[in-house]
């Protein structure tokens, strides 16, 4: 055993964050309670799990508890719990750094808030951090785990002043033990160590925890007749009630999902979404099913109102927890819902699963599969029935996540389509979805027009949309990065094609334009001045005010797909666009004039650069040499002016 602690330094970002909890969750300190339970009821849960394929891992002791030790006159609170512990290492990983956590991005959220006071408590849970709201109310943590299958345990400790120690010790057992020193109660704050507070957080955010929360509490209990001392009359002398100490459970560890759902309150499902979800705010809507038939299994399933930090990320966790009986088979698991619904949290019971089941066999597993089924059913039908303010509440949280489903999920590719919304360019910055859009449709408008970009405005005001808008058609602003991939899945919707209006063909009947032969001389010569970046020149189907655009073949990439494919590393071969001109332009008159009077005259291979940046710039792109650019157009405004 070690000699004396070794002391370590906590990284920047969590000193940041220890003082963040500190000082803008003074006014809620309840919740450190909260946040070590749900942590000790994860602890059992991934023993639990760990047991389902190593029973030998419990040595012994399956009766799993979390118990609470108030003491008043050392002024001290215990946490402790029978589950799965820590190793040196994982303590230093999961609590002496906890840069894997999130804090990063949790106080980058913060920062974007501007307003830690209000937002801390809405983001501590939701960034896995819930362990430091210990220093809410205590002056010192002490931590004591031993990691199940161990024989030594480690000592954690910190005043979460820049620095912890940590050393070899002892533990009776596997599982954690927390403690904490108190600090000095607050003249109006509460007294944590007082039996009825202890009672009334567990009652409020914990009672639904599916394992005994347990403390011992002294009571006055009246001595047996048997024992007492009596005087000659047989009247007893003395005391008749001892001080005994009894271990009592504080929480009624109803599972809430097993209640019929006219029982639970919406306090209660705020509570257990809370516990279960680590989020601090309330849930957007839930779900609460029973399934009976063949096959029975019941579900209680939550959409969030926020999302969260690591949605995009790879190794993120799905939220749905599986269990058979209330008994915990897995966290975590991604069989029961898509990729695209990875957001949703909540706990499916299937009574009729096996207790040893492994997440291969899940994959194989007909009653998984039915029970997938309905889910995906089920939670897409309650999207589709929210009030729509409600619903573009949760769209522009998740929206961008269940529109990856048009392109993976073919089967309900259309259902899907249904949920997306878009702004256009006659929504006046609202939502609007696609049914909305053919119901607003323009007389004698066929097809869906939409184009794709990462800026809003600049879509707006994009010069291939000039013609769309003079005849008054609608245009969808794409400025998702998946919307790329879902135009590829979803090429229409109801019966109507959708139709880049950067690409192909538009099909507009009142395109009218001068003689293409008048300009047919120039247009070769701008090709070949721009060949090794355009495959061709033509009269453009688009523009109605502007002078040129860049557009594509039906099958090209988009240049919004191009963008993508380069931000994320990848090798993209080199696509060779179009260049449209307007006819009607006086500018391209006058150009041709030039170019008929003095084919030779340098000025000319000037404009038709000129030309071609005039288009990158028109779509959001960056010219080649923005000096020469800006340049040429000094001069001309020069020119013009003189």
């Amino acid at each position: 055993m070690s000699a004396k602690p070794e002391t370590f330094q906590f990284q920047t970002e969590v000193q940041q964050l220890l003082n963040l909890i500190i000082n803008s969750l003074y006014s809620n300190p309840d919740i450190f309670l909260r946040e070590l339970i749900s942590n000790a009821s994860d602890a059992i849960d991934k023993l639990q799990f760990k047991a389902q394929t190593d029973p030998d891992i419990l040595g012994g002791d399956g009766e799993f508890k979390i118990k609470l030790k108030p003491d008043g006159i050392a002024q001290t609170f215990e946490i402790s719990d029978n589950g799965i512990g820590m190793t040196r290492d994982e303590i230093i990983e999961n609590i002496g750094t906890i840069a894997k956590s999130g804090t990063a991005a949790f106080l980058e959220a913060i920062e974007a808030a501007q307003s830690s006071e209000v937002l801390a408590p809405e983001l501590i849970g939701q960034f896995g951090v819930g362990f430091y709201s210990a220093f809410i109310v205590a002056k010192k943590v002490t931590l004591i785990t031993r990691a199940a299958g161990e024989e030594t345990a480690t000592k954690w400790e910190s005043h979460g002043d820049g620095s912890y120690s940590l050393e070899e010790t002892t533990r009776d057992s596997r599982g954690t033990t927390i403690i904490l020193d108190l600090k000095q109660k607050e003249k109006e704050g509460k007294d944590f160590t007082e039996e009825w507070v202890v009672r009334d957080i567990v009652k409020r955010h914990s009672d639904f925890v599916a394992y005994p929360i347990v403390m011992d509490v002294e009571r006055d209990e009246p001595i047996p007749e048997a024992e007492q001392i009596k005087d000659k009359e047989g009247k007893p002398i003395g005391e008749t009630t001892r001080k005994v100490v009894r271990e009592e459970t504080l929480n009624s560890m109803k599972a809430i999902w097993t209640r019929p759902k006219d029982e639970v309150t919406d306090e209660e499902h705020e509570e257990f979404y809370k516990h279960l979800a680590h989020d601090w705010n309330p849930p957007l809507e839930r779900l609460h099913m029973k399934f009976e038939g063949t096959t029975e299994y019941q579900t209680l399933l939550y959409i969030p109102a926020k999302a969260p930090f690591d949605l995009f990320h790879a190794d993120r966790k799905h939220g749905i927890q599986l269990y058979c009986k209330r008994v915990f088979i897995m966290d975590d698991c991604k069989d029961l819902l898509p990729e695209y619904l990875r957001f949703v949290k909540g706990v499916v019971d299937a009574a009729d699963l096996n207790l040893n089941v492994s997440r291969e066999i899940l994959q194989q597993d007909r009653l998984v599969m039915n029970i997938r089924k309905n889910l995906i059913k089920k939670v897409l039908d309650l999207l589709a029935k929210m009030e729509e303010d409600t619903y573009i509440k949760f769209h522009e949280e998740f929206g961008a996540v269940i529109k990856e489903g048009i392109y993976t999920d073919h089967g309900r590719k259309e259902k899907l389509a249904a949920l997306a919304r878009y702004k256009s360019t006659k929504s006046d910055d609202k939502w609007v979805s696609l049914d909305t859009y053919i119901k607003n449709m323009a007389e004698g408008q066929e097809d869906i027009y939409y184009i794709t970009g990462d800026n809003l405005a600049a879509l707006a005001g994009s010069p291939h949309l000039e013609r769309l808008k003079a005849k008054d058609y609608e245009v969808l602003l794409m400025t998702d990065p998946v919307d790329e991939w879902v135009v590829q899945a979803l090429t229409e919707y109801d019966g109507k094609k959708l139709k880049s209006a950067e690409k192909g063909d538009l099909k507009l009947d009142d395109t009218e334009q001068k003689d293409p032969e008048t300009f047919n001389a120039l247009f070769g010569f701008i090709k070949g001045k721009l060949e090794e970046k355009i495959k061709e020149v033509k009269p453009s189907v688009r523009l109605k005010d502007s002078v040129a655009c860049l557009s594509g073949d039906d099958y090209d990439m988009s240049a919004y797909m191009e963008k993508i494919l380069k931000s994320s590393g990848q090798e993209v071969p080199k696509t060779k666009r179009i260049l449209e001109l307007n006819t009607d332009h006086p500018l391209l008159d006058k150009i041709n004039t030039l170019f008929e009077k003095d084919r030779d005259n340098p000025a000319l291979g000037d404009y038709s650069q000129l030309l071609y940046d005039i288009a990158v710039v028109g779509e959001g792109g960056k010219v080649d040499n923005p000096g020469a650019f800006s340049k040429m157009v000094g001069d001309l405004m020069s020119k013009a002016i003189e």
